[in-house]
């Protein structure tokens, strides 16, 4: 391998380490003595909770690891929102966990809580998957309630979810392993079938306190909605534990007996490991993202056998589209090219930019796998699509839009991985958070935003220093300098993927080793739901 290759691994390597270093924190939740409180309570941790309910060495794909990342530091933080989400699989059966973490402000709700919540219930919906709550929450973080409560979607979204989810035929199992009050108490009771856990759940619309406070009644919370409460008087709840792992295998047991579902039939054959060493993708992603590469390179180290059938090869050249496996599961793949080349009238071209010709080519394509039933894969590196007259005389929106339509009322599902630049117009194109895609994950090497971080900085600092102007005052090179330092610095930071993750603008980030596992699974939980409406593009100019 040459020094360049060395160079780019070593420093693709380091940003793993980094991204696993604040993995291994974030899994600490509210930190280490919190959760010796939890079992000093006779209690798991969430995760804890989740290692014993899934399968033993099956995968699990956590969603939204990282929310809340750097947010609400006035009141301590909020490590990955204050609960668990994922994909995993349970007597077999793939489906959704949601496990609240008490160790994070007793696993009060945060208006990200929310929002993880609500994308872990429209992933279940999506796929049609079974969703399990393990509950353990004290409810709405009061201080914040303005920004949790009353919208459409905030807390209350996630029971009309339960309503849709049960009428869909989507089984939801809730576990009440801790606290579950007030609206809360809406979520296990509106699932299914509720569990809950003697001597440390307890389910109420209010508490003893605001009981006493409320109608001067004076009792205990285990009297009030205890587990013998709830399973011997009300009938509140189905099934009552002695504790933690009796619950969980209650759940295990409920699923072992579970009857299959009609599946989508998305393609699968036999799985095969890329033919060409995985490992490579660590040297062959640029540490300097203005250099140009071949995004082929990647592509053949994702694939099985490293075998890609492209379409339009010579045609539109700055995408690339094909059809391709991963992990046995047939797949369309629309990829933008890094490296420069060469149009059809002989014009070189820009690598991550998206032509009229580019376009066109995926929108056909596109349509395509439509019609042949087959999942999309976006892999995005995209600076955005052509600018300038030249462009805008060749109909580069018409072509744009063309390409935008045919991607938006996909009905294949589509999964769209971030491994570079993702700016502007080209996130939308190639299937940003906006779009719908199944699943979204992010390489360390990401970077969101309307524009580069360069771009950016420079037009930022001319509104301000033409606002300083128009108001008389005078600005020297020195305060230019410190004022374009700040504005970039400020902009770098929105650029992360820690910085998306953290608002679940992406659903996590990822070792680019994860990124055909992330697809397989992502594509499995979407064969369990059939296809139900048609392809229809509505009107596109062509």
């Amino acid at each position: 391998m040459d020094i360049e290759f060395n160079k780019n691994e070593d420093a693709l390597k380091q940003l793993v380490y980094q991204l696993q270093t604040k993995l291994k924190r974030v899994y600490l939740g509210g930190g280490e003595k919190r959760i010796q409180k939890e079992h000093e309570k006779g209690k798991m941790t969430a995760r804890e909770r989740l290692a014993f309910l899934l399968d033993e060495d099956a995968d699990f794909l956590e969603i939204g690891a990282f929310a809340g990342d750097g947010m609400y530091q006035e009141v301590g933080g909020c490590p990955s929102g204050g609960v668990v989400t994922g994909i995993g699989y349970i007597k077999g059966r793939q489906c959704v966990v949601v496990a609240n973490d008490a160790t994070v402000k007793a696993g009060a709700w945060f208006p990200i809580t929310a929002k993880k919540n609500l994308r872990a219930q429209e992933i279940a919906i999506e796929n049609k998957l079974p969703i399990v709550y393990l509950v353990d929450s004290a409810g709405v973080f009061l201080p914040m309630q303005d920004e949790i409560f009353p919208d459409k979607e905030h807390f209350g979204r996630m029971f009309r979810n339960n309503a849709v989810m049960s009428a869909m035929g989507i089984v939801q199992i809730a576990a009440i392993m801790g606290s579950c009050v007030a609206g809360g108490a809406y979520l296990p009771i509106m699932s299914d079938e509720a569990l809950i856990v003697e001597g440390t759940g307890s389910i109420f619309l209010a508490g003893s306190y605001l009981v006493k406070a409320a109608i001067g009644e004076t009792i205990d919370n285990e009297t009030l909605g205890g587990a013998t409460t709830h399973s011997e008087i009300s009938g509140v709840t189905d099934y009552k534990c002695k504790n933690d792992k009796e619950c969980l295998d209650q759940i295990r047991a409920i699923f072992d007996k579970m009857g299959d579902n009609p599946k989508a039939g998305f393609n699968r054959a036999e799985a095969a490991k890329p033919g060409l060493p995985e490992q490579e993708l660590y040297g062959l992603m640029p540490a300097d993202r203005a250099k140009p590469y071949d995004m082929m390179d990647i592509v053949l180290r994702l694939v099985d056998k490293s075998e890609f059938e492209p379409y339009k090869d010579h045609y539109g050249q700055t995408l690339i589209c094909g059809l391709a496996r991963i992990d046995g599961w047939a797949v369309g793949i629309v990829a933008n090219q890094r490296k420069i080349v060469k149009s059809k009238k002989g014009e070189m071209q820009m690598g991550g930019v998206i032509y009229s010709d580019s376009a066109d080519k995926a929108a056909r394509f596109i349509m395509n796998c439509n019609q042949k039933k087959i999942p999309l894969v976006f892999l995005q590196d995209v600076s955005g699509f052509m600018v300038g007259s030249k462009a805008e005389h060749g109909g580069i929106i018409k072509d744009g839009a063309k390409m935008v339509n045919a991607m938006a009322n996909s009905v294949v599902p589509k999964f769209t991985i971030l491994i570079g630049n993702s700016y502007g117009a080209g996130n939308y194109a190639m299937c940003g958070k906006a779009y719908d895609p199944r699943l979204i994950y992010a390489w360390p090497t990401a970077q969101l935003a309307v524009m580069s971080g360069a771009s950016a900085a420079k037009t930022l600092l001319q509104i301000q220093v033409s606002a300083l102007k128009a108001k008389g005052e005078e600005i020297t090179p020195e305060a230019e300098k410190e004022l374009l330092d700040r504005i970039t610095a400020k902009y770098n930071e929105e650029l992360s993927p820690y910085y998306a993750a953290a608002r679940l603008w992406v659903d996590g980030i990822i070792d680019p080793l994860e990124t055909r596992k992330v697809i397989s699974m992502g594509i499995e939980a979407a064969n369990h739901a059939p296809i139900e409406k048609p392809y229809n593009v509505g009107v596109i100019q062509t």
